[in-house]
């Protein structure tokens, strides 16, 4: 028997933009919350129009905005403030990524709110938290890559690259999706709410943990290794005969020793002092690397991804979007499915978090502004007040 849903009967509103906070409510709303997205009126979420790519649409938003429902509101409209009222009368939680301050201003801090519903839980997502020398400073994902370190190891060592993905607001919003639900039970034992702050550099720092940790109390930082890793060799690219590329990675001895065996057909090499640990391969990669790439200059990539196989190497093809779209393996677990947008039905993906008890709570992705009559009519309001609110531009 599947059950529904684990968080069937939440209600969560949000006043978001760009990526972190909607990532975080996306996949609320998968686990079955019901989420209020509310968007200024005329223009929306602006991250609507970051580009056309999807059917005429933004592929931000398309990315993070399913299953959700869209309120338009101006906040700033002095009519606004019941509509507000009632939503948070209604909800279980508010999640927020406002501009720095700007939640304060509208009466939205949490001492506030905490006086008047004891058991909201407020989530607050920003670029560098609720206080400090940065606190008021904009924050964007490049910005935030390059404060938290994660720029100045990645790349070459001629050329610093930023993540190609917003990994800052990403990192923000599974941080702030996994501190929500650690709230909810925190409210089962309390049966009151709290507040929780994410910032989008607290949340990158921690997964620059591998790097702050290596380079600990002044010893020389990961250098720009472009894709060889800093510690681990060979854990890389190489190239074939045919000009394709071959991602290796070899973790232990007992991988080393097949591959020069089974691999590279030398298996003098697996005792040989200058590669016989990991240590010793890191230091000496130069020399590795050539002897390495001689023999898959040799071979094309189909023949060097057989003997990496048979001899159990882990390996992985470097493939583009459109090989990721096709990719074997997800069409083999099923988790390429259809979503309904407001421009037609297109291809997205399942949720990776697969439970047996529950499918996940996958609706379209909302138009601006596209439940705003229905909510209004949740809310308790009736016809002409819902009427209203359109004529003078409240919703």
């Amino acid at each position: 028997m599947i059950d529904t849903p684990p968080l069937q009967g939440i209600t969560v509103v949000s006043l978001e933009h760009a990526i972190a906070a909607p990532l975080c409510t996306r996949q609320l709303a998968e686990l079955g919350a019901q989420v209020i997205k509310v968007e200024r009126r005329g223009t929306g979420d602006f991250a609507r129009h970051y580009d056309d790519r999807v059917k005429g649409q933004s592929s931000h938003f398309i990315w993070t905005n399913r299953s959700k429902k869209s309120l338009t509101l101006d906040l700033k409209h002095q009519d606004s403030g019941p509509i507000l009222r009632r939503l948070l009368e209604s909800a279980d939680m508010l999640v927020q990524n406002l501009a720095p301050g700007a939640a304060s201003k509208m009466g939205l801090g949490f001492e506030r709110l905490h006086k008047e519903y004891e058991k909201l839980i407020v989530c607050n997502i920003s670029g560098y938290g609720p206080s400090g020398p940065y606190e008021k400073k904009k924050a964007y994902d490049l910005l935030v890559q390059a404060e938290a370190g994660l720029l100045s190891i990645t790349g070459t060592a001629d050329e610093m690259v930023k993540s190609s993905i917003s990994i800052a607001d990403i990192a923000a919003g599974m941080q702030a999706q996994t501190a929500i639900l650690a709230a909810l039970i925190q409210r089962s034992k309390t049966g009151k709410g709290s507040n929780i702050d994410i910032s989008m550099l607290e949340a990158m720092v921690e997964w620059m943990g591998f790097p702050l940790n290596y380079a600990y109390d002044g010893a020389p930082p990961p250098h720009r290794t472009g894709t060889d890793h800093a510690s681990i060799y060979p854990y890389g690219a190489f190239h074939t005969q045919d000009a394709k590329v071959i991602m290796l990675g070899i973790q232990n001895e007992r991988e080393w020793a097949l591959f020069c065996t089974q691999v590279l057909s030398r298996p003098e090499l697996t005792n040989d002092p200058s590669y016989a640990h990991n240590a010793a391969r890191s230091a000496n990669r130069e020399a590795l690397q050539g002897i390495i790439e001689e023999k898959f200059s040799a071979m094309n990539a189909e023949d060097v991804a057989a003997r990496l196989d048979q001899a159990q190497i882990a390996y992985a093809n470097v493939n583009d979007m459109p090989a990721v779209w096709d990719h074997p393996q997800l069409n083999a677990l099923g988790r390429i499915i259809e979503t309904d947008t407001p421009a037609g039905s297109i291809k997205s993906f399942l949720p990776p978090g697969n439970n047996s008890s529950y499918k996940p709570s996958l609706e379209p992705v909302p138009a601006l502004g596209e439940h705003t009559t229905e909510i209004l009519s949740d809310l308790g309001f009736d016809a002409k007040e819902i009427k209203r609110f359109h004529e003078n531009e409240v919703v």
